[in-house]
């Protein structure tokens, strides 16, 4: 039977962890500051030049070769 109610009361105590962490971050956490501080500004990254595929080799399987003695 206690199986029974702390698995039907998991979600219940997932839903108030939540809103509590929620509060505590809304009530008890430092503002965040009005104004940014001075930030780098990043350059947007784009490729030098376009990536270059390497060809592959071609594939010659073995039972399409032809043997020296066949006739």
């Amino acid at each position: 039977m206690y199986a029974l109610i702390v698995s039907a009361s998991v979600p219940f105590v997932l839903l108030a962890s939540v809103m509590g962490l929620s509060w505590w971050e809304d009530h008890i956490l430092p503002a965040a500051p009005a104004e940014p501080v001075d930030t780098p500004v990043e350059a947007p990254s784009v490729p030098a030049a376009p990536a270059q595929h390497a060809e592959l080799p071609r594939a010659d399987p073995a039972s399409t070769r032809e043997s020296p003695g066949a006739d």
